[in-house]
């Protein structure tokens, strides 16, 4: 399955960079506003420590890790909910994501400019938070004025749960909060689903940092998390210019070398994709043997024969019964044949919730 996460911020923040470090593309990193004017994107491999000890015991002819796409959309600047700048390109790129890594600028520097003359994380994020309120305020209001006739007639009561939803949004964003801030159950959000709201997003805010604060973050840095206290919301302290640093060493061995000399146990890179799939809830499951070892992404909670489904129609369609062997029997025993002779396959049906790590061989017929 795929995930596309939108890297967004002010012109200027660090989001080619930190793009150009996370992805196989490579977009222009310019010292000027609007440097990425298509969105990019751009194919991350998820690093899986697991997915290399199958491909250890197995061998096999094939290996596939999962992967995410990261899309650098264009800089936003201040009145884009309106058209400035390149608001209209930017809003819709980011309306087609399904999550948002928000990278604020944490570091000074004179060589490198803003577009509002100083750095102030707090600020940015603030203008890019009511931009998008206001596009999502827009798009709240017209659903309003379609739904309001039918729901006050009072013969349609999925019109009426409707307005009542679409009206506390409307409250939450002209009070200048985000629409993730309404708390809505699954029922009432098929009421709205097709909205697609910018701040209903999940988002991640990713504080971009010198060398120096690398390990340790700065004074900028909890000024966010200050900032963002009561939004639940994760941050990431990354020094983009160091990641595109390691990304351009050609072993694993120079880029942990580098990493230890910075004091740091893993890549920023390395966190923002775990990140990511904690951002989405998503977790992995394994299909492995000699002619392939391959990581599968899948949506927590989901059961057997949806997970089947991730691999072809077909298996989920004419899903059977799911063998399941779990991933630390497998590394423990070393083979399928030695897990099958100690009785750690388990024999799942169409209930089974499928769990991070399994090992999955999935019988079907249509």
């Amino acid at each position: 399955m795929a995930l596309q996460c939108g890297i967004v911020g002010l012109p200027n923040v660090g989001k080619s960079t930190l793009f150009n470090s996370l992805s196989n593309a490579r977009a222009q990193a310019a010292n000027f506003a609007f440097c990425t004017i298509e969105p990019n994107v751009g194919v991350i491999t998820v690093p899986d420590q697991r997915l290399e000890r199958l491909v250890e015991i197995d061998k096999p002819r094939r290996v596939v890790p999962t992967t995410i796409e990261i899309v650098d959309i264009a800089g936003l600047v201040k009145g884009a909910s309106k058209g400035e700048g390149l608001g209209n390109k930017f809003l819709g790129n980011i309306r087609n994501t399904d999550a948002i890594i928000h990278v604020l600028r944490c570091f000074d520097s004179g060589d490198i400019t803003h577009v509002h003359d100083s750095v102030d994380p707090v600020r940015d994020k603030e203008v890019i938070d009511m931009e998008l309120q206001l596009k999502d305020l827009e798009t709240v209001e017209s659903r309003i004025g379609k739904v309001k006739k039918q729901a006050e007639t009072g013969g349609d009561k999925a019109a009426r749960r409707a307005y009542d939803i679409l009206v506390r949004y409307q409250e939450a964003l002209a009070a200048g909060r985000s629409a993730r801030t309404v708390e809505l159950d699954k029922e009432d959000r098929k009421f709205i689903s097709d909205l697609n709201l910018l701040t209903d997003k999940p988002v991640l805010y990713v504080c971009n940092v010198d060398e120096a604060s690398a390990a340790g973050g700065n004074a900028y840095v909890e000024a966010v998390r200050a900032a963002v206290a009561d939004e639940g919301a994760e941050i990431l302290i990354v020094a983009a210019a160091i990641e595109a640093e390691i990304a351009e060493f050609d072993s694993h061995e120079e880029r942990q070398m580098f990493l230890a000399e910075m004091g740091l146990e893993e890549s920023g890179v390395a966190r923002l994709i775990k990140a990511a799939y904690k951002l989405l809830d998503l977790q992995t499951y394994f299909t492995t043997g000699a002619d392939e070892s391959r990581a599968w992404t899948f949506t927590r909670g989901m059961k057997a024969p949806q997970t089947a489904g991730i691999i072809h129609t077909d298996f989920e369609r004419g899903f059977i019964r799911a063998e399941v062997i779990k991933y630390d029997d497998y590394v423990a025993l070393g083979s399928e044949k030695a897990c099958r002779e100690a009785g750690k396959i388990a024999i799942e049906g169409k209930e089974y919730v499928v769990q991070d790590g399994d090992i999955m061989h999935f019988l079907f017929n249509v």
